[in-house]
């Protein structure tokens, strides 16, 4: 099987040329699968990156979750999955650029993992025949190759072949998911579905927002989330620290509390139960000015102004 995977890449050499991420995925995965002597001790073994939904969630373990797709069960699929990576690699990253296909199957590594534990997930709590998916074990490239199918069947409105039926290639990663259960069984369904489903989120995410990265667009837009839930439970502390000063404005427009007035030197709002300017410091005025007051009072210099804060705040 080796030699018909030396022989796909080396016709494909030239293309490859000019696709250095498609190269660097395929060298890779066969580095990793081969493990020669000089990588023996970088390399984690297969039993340390086994994807397991019980291990990750157990102990949290990232290793499983992000290595587990370089990894593969034997020559045969490894050769099968890089001969559709090398086919599928060389035309996105060809019409779409290194660039942009790079943080792709970034994207479409993460998501398509993190759907497949949603949807494992997702079974064993409100299905009584998810307990078998929780425990299994799998490996290997396909989950993100179906997505990258997704997304290469979006590019185009005409048929192509699968397994010698032909088919719209907006529908070809359904009807391949299908044929490869019927054949082989024991292959991850759920993780080639967690593919699909990653490959048109992707696409949903690219088309919502313009063509922006959905890399970084997902990155956004867990960091929102995060500091949206942070913000509303600090809100829900009633420990929390609370202001002892800063509650006024500064500004020209009218008073509209009758619990404020305003400073006549800096016009900043104040509370009223202050007796002085909570940001210059000067007296509280209340009715009608006389003009020397009103005159000494409107004449402050910043520095004198800066003084007086520094005075009241320490």
């Amino acid at each position: 099987m080796l030699p018909l995977l030396a022989y796909q890449v080396v016709s494909q050499y030239y293309r490859l040329q000019g696709n250095p991420i498609t190269l660097g995925l395929l060298a890779s995965n066969t580095l990793i699968h081969l493990r020669p002597n000089f990588l023996h001790h970088i390399i984690p073994s297969i039993d340390e990156v086994w994807f397991n939904a019980h291990l990750i969630f157990k102990h949290k373990d990232l290793k499983r979750f992000l290595l587990s797709p370089f990894y593969h069960v034997g020559d045969p699929h490894l050769v099968y999955n890089m001969i559709s990576l090398l086919w599928k690699g060389t035309q996105l990253e060809t019409s779409m650029g290194s660039i942009e296909f790079a943080s792709m199957v970034g994207a479409l590594l993460i998501m398509s993992q993190g759907i497949t534990l949603l949807l494992i997930k997702s079974l064993l709590i409100f299905f009584n025949y998810g307990r078998p998916y929780y425990y299994e074990y799998s490996v290997g490239f396909s989950g993100v190759l179906f997505a990258m199918k997704v997304v290469l069947g979006s590019e185009t409105d005409s048929y192509t072949y699968v397994h010698g039926l032909r088919v719209p290639s907006s529908h070809a990663a359904w009807l391949e998911l299908i044929l490869i259960q019927m054949v082989s069984p024991g292959v991850s369904f759920l993780g080639h579905l967690g593919g699909i489903l990653a490959g048109l989120l992707f696409l949903r995410l690219k088309g919502t927002n313009s063509g922006s990265d959905p890399l970084t667009l997902l990155i956004r837009s867990v960091g929102r989330i995060l500091s949206r839930s942070y913000g509303f439970f600090c809100r829900l502390n009633p420990f929390r620290q609370r202001r002892i000063f800063g509650g006024g404005t500064v500004g020209s427009r009218p008073v509209t509390s009758i619990g404020t007035w305003r400073c006549q030197a800096c016009t900043f709002d104040n509370s009223g139960l202050l007796s002085a300017c909570e940001m210059c410091g000067t007296d509280r005025q209340d009715g009608v000015l006389h003009s020397n007051q009103l005159s000494s009072q409107l004449d402050l210099t910043w520095e004198e102004m800066r003084r007086r804060r520094l005075e009241r705040f320490g």
